[in-house]
């Protein structure tokens, strides 16, 4: 059986759930149960190493019993009728698991009383999930490696990444799809990200985009792009060169230096699937994702050959901090920290500071300069709390006072998207606004 796709085994999850809602009895269904499960993988159960009724023998007590499903290297399952108590089945499941040879062990051990499903991968013993069975279409990653991907665990603010990723992804793969592509498709994508980061993060009052999206746009979306278009050109507009008359809902957003809403082309045409892709973006939390990762992350989303392993091509934070600790920023850090408290001594390590240029000959997303651009300006904060003390605490203009900028920090990137993103990310300064 071919590998099936991921958005494929998805679908199959959805269907495999809806028809095993009601089921209840172990003793009737839980190998067919269990053949159809390892099929949402492309995995033939018969084919396969994977084998039913595998004796075994208590490690805790030394008496005997068998394993319900046995895939060796791969997959622990104990199925139990409804209503029986899994974190008993899970206990019973380790007990097989002592006395199994080390070439047998599974990655992932699963206890299921049909209508609900424990998990526990055995690569990161603390991760344990618990989940109805209706809900194993969004928890289909953890069982990827059955179909034969390589995947990577991620952290939980790569989990908010990817989910934000996969909201935006629908809005271009919907454009896409309707034939948008290109150079505007790119410059599209990008302005809103922008706007959706903006309502969650105050560049404007809270919710302010999608308001509009919601009271302003027709339900069957076939304005939408009008009114996107005519807010775009807006957003390029400094308030003082307004007409008086415009329309108040277009007129209660700013101004956006940066050229990011520059350029004029034509609004795509749109539909009720397309505003109610957006409708569903404007309900996440923007201010949760990280502009350093989630730009090659929704990279992904664009390159057909990469939807698959979303989130997968990409420098972590983590990895990113270690390189840029090592090149600068320790030493700088240190340089601060023997400044002391002469006010003479951190006046000179802010020209200092000021006068710094990084430069990152591949940048694509902007990832490394951005996180270089987050850590320079917490150091200059920790600077102007040592040099100013409490006034830092009353003003709430630190203006007068900032030295690190932007434009400090430069990016060669030959692939035009992953440069708007990182043109974006710096030049509007989403990180100063998080």
């Amino acid at each position: 059986m071919a590998r099936p796709s991921r958005n494929d085994i998805r679908a199959l999850a959805i269907q495999f759930a809806h028809e095993w809602a009601n089921e209840t009895s172990e003793k009737s269904e839980a190998q067919t149960f269990w053949t159809e499960f390892l099929a949402l993988f492309g995995v033939n159960r018969r084919r396969s190493t994977a084998a039913f009724e595998r004796d075994a023998h208590r490690a805790s007590t030394g008496g005997r019993g068998t394993i319900d499903l046995l895939w060796p290297g791969m997959l622990l399952a104990e199925q139990k009728s409804a209503g029986q108590n899994l974190e008993k089945a899970m206990d019973q499941a380790l007990d097989y698991v002592d006395s199994l040879a080390d070439t047998e062990l599974p990655r992932l051990i699963v206890v299921s009383d049909f209508a609900n499903m424990h998990v526990l991968d055995l690569e990161d013993p603390e991760d344990v999930a618990e989940f109805p069975l209706a809900n194993l279409p969004n928890e289909i990653d953890r069982f990827l490696f059955l179909a034969g991907y390589t995947t990577r665990r991620f952290e939980e603010e790569d989990a908010v990444n990817v989910q934000a990723a996969e909201l935006l992804g629908n809005v271009y793969l919907e454009l896409e799809k309707d034939g948008y592509v290109g150079e505007k498709l790119g410059a599209f994508i990008v302005r809103i990200l922008f706007l959706l980061f903006g309502d969650s993060t105050g560049l404007w009052p809270r919710q302010a985009w999608g308001d509009f999206l919601r009271n302003r746009t027709s339900e069957d979306g076939s304005d939408l792009g009008m009114w996107l278009g005519r807010l775009f050109r807006v957003l390029n507009q400094p308030e003082s060169k307004r007409s008086h008359n415009l329309d108040e809902d277009l007129a209660a957003f700013p101004y956006v230096n940066g050229g990011l809403f520059e350029t004029n082309f034509e609004p795509p045409d749109t539909n009720r699937d397309m505003r109610e892709h957006l409708l569903r973006a404007t309900h996440f939390d923007w201010s949760r994702i990280s502009p350093a990762i989630f730009g090659s992350m929704f990279q992904s989303v664009m390159n057909h050959d990469e939807r698959r392993s979303l989130g997968a091509h990409y420098t972590t934070e983590r990895n990113i901090m270690k390189v840029i600790s090592a090149l600068f920023l320790d030493d700088l850090k240190s340089e601060f920290e023997a400044c002391g408290n002469s006010a003479a001594k951190l006046r000179n390590f802010h020209a200092k500071l000021r006068s710094l240029t990084f430069f990152d000959p591949a940048c694509g997303c902007g990832n490394f300069l951005v996180i270089a651009y987050r850590e320079l300006r917490q150091l200059e904060i920790a600077l102007l709390h040592r040099l100013h003390g409490e006034t830092v605490q009353q003003t709430l203009d630190l203006e007068a006072w900032r030295k690190i900028d932007v434009d400090q920090f430069f990016g060669i990137e030959i692939v035009e998207f992953p440069a708007r993103i990182a043109e974006t990310v710096l030049s509007v300064s989403l990180v100063e606004h998080q």
